[in-house]
């Protein structure tokens, strides 16, 4: 019997556990978290989720697991045990094919003032709220970009939030030519719930408007926003203040492609790689989800389906590739709605943070990239720090990236923190 391992217990991972079993194969799922969903399902701590428990009892489940490590063959090495505690386990997993839907976090775009206490990611203020049943504030300011920030804001009325605006930085002809068309025709309901429940609590919707500054002394206490135009450059004389004690930010979202990279998959453009079946260039590696492409839960969905099928040596079907095709396209459209404008580099200041982890500063950035001692971005990074911190890049490698190609993508022998001790005990395999 074909054993396939899936890492990642999200949309994409559990359609590709339920379809990989529905082929035949023996499933194991492995996720950090200790209760199935990701962050599109999550759920108050307790709360049952049957559709999950009907999959997970198929298969086996190991919550609480950290893949700190894939090579090829593939080989996947497991640490089993709160993130927290000091007697993980190690396990060494060697399956015939190995699904990665390892999904993608927040985008967040340095501006000045955005490593206040109170400036969080939209995904962090969302997860405290749908999981914790916890508000980041009592008076709120969602910006960024892309549709998400419509949920975080419900979310966040959901837990007694006062929102003050939900700011989209695209302009409206932006968003809905991206919009436009029968693809999108079922998210727009979706779009339409949430709008009702902002107009409810007389909750403003600001298209072309960002945040520009974060002010405040031990916290946030107020932001300034400003217009822009479509390329997100700031229209003179637009900017207003706003009293807040918790700002979400958040420009759509970046893959988490750290796995896929250690076991020698290629990327293409920041994505992995796949074709029709959703394999990748690396021998018995699958992927499926956001870090193939951005597009939303029933995209993940419809990927990780076809993924499941074919990891376990059955042919998927014409409804499941059209399903999929579907969902890409509309992966597409949500990327010409919500785009980065370039000019979001306008917003800073020599002396604003881009790199919160090591507090290295867009004029560290620029002098450091026109400096002839720092050739390329390997150098760049070790002169400035940028991307060393404990993050590793994940908060502001795009941005340095962009700024001046100071980030990379590359192999780390140990994609997860993994304690010395750990590493000395015998593994199980």
């Amino acid at each position: 019997m074909t054993h396939v391992v899936v890492v990642g217990a999200g949309p994409a991972g559990l359609a590709a556990a339920e379809h990989a079993l529905r082929a035949g194969a023996d499933v194991t799922i492995l996720d950090q978290a200790d209760a199935p969903g990701g962050q599109y399902h999550r759920a108050e701590h307790g709360v049952r989720r049957p559709a999950f428990e009907r999959i997970l009892g198929r298969c086996t489940w190991w919550p609480e697991s950290a893949v700190w490590a894939v090579e090829p063959g593939p080989r996947v090495h497991v640490l089993r045990g709160p993130a927290d505690g000091t007697r993980r386990q190690r396990h060494t997993l060697e399956p015939d094919a190995l699904i990665l839907a390892t999904g993608a976090h927040d985008r967040t775009l340095p501006f000045p003032g955005w490593q206040l206490p109170g400036v969080c990611t939209a995904g962090a203020a969302q997860a405290l709220a749908k999981g914790e049943r916890v508000a980041i504030g009592r008076r709120v300011l969602v910006a960024g970009a892309g549709p998400f920030l419509l949920p975080v804001a419900t979310s966040l009325l959901a837990v007694g939030a006062e929102v003050a605006a939900v700011l989209e930085a695209n302009p409206f002809a932006t968003v809905r030519k991206g919009w436009s068309g029968p693809v999108a025709a079922g998210k727009l309901a979706e779009l339409a719930r949430y709008a009702a429940t902002l107009a409810r609590h007389r909750v403003p919707y600001r298209m072309g408007c960002v945040v520009v500054e974060a002010r405040g002394d031990d916290r946030v206490r107020e932001v300034v926003t400003a217009r822009v135009r479509a390329d997100w450059s700031v229209v003179p004389g637009t900017e207003r203040t706003v009293e807040v004690d918790a700002v979400c930010v958040g420009h759509g979202f970046v893959p988490q492609p750290e796995l896929a990279v250690a076991a020698g998959c290629a990327l293409d453009g920041g994505f992995v790689r796949v074709d029709d079946d959703q394999r990748t260039s690396a021998a018995g590696v699958f992927a499926a989800g956001e870090i193939t492409g951005i597009g939303g839960a029933a995209a993940a969905a419809a990927e990780g389906a076809v993924a499941g099928c074919a990891a376990a040596g059955g042919v998927p079907g014409r409804r499941l590739l059209r399903e999929r095709d579907r969902a890409r396209e509309f992966a597409r459209r949500l990327a010409a709605a919500h785009p980065i404008g370039p000019a979001w580099r306008g917003w800073l200041r020599e002396d604003t943070i881009v790199c919160r982890c090591e507090e290295t500063t867009y004029g560290d950035l620029t002098r450091a990239a026109g400096a002839p001692v720092t050739p390329g971005p390997h150098a760049l990074k070790l002169a400035t720090r940028a991307g060393l911190g404990p993050c590793q890049g994940r908060m502001c490698g795009p941005a340095v990236a962009e700024l001046c190609g100071g980030a990379e993508r590359h192999h780390r022998p140990i994609a997860q923190p993994i304690r010395l001790g750990e590493l000395a005990e015998p593994k199980e395999t």
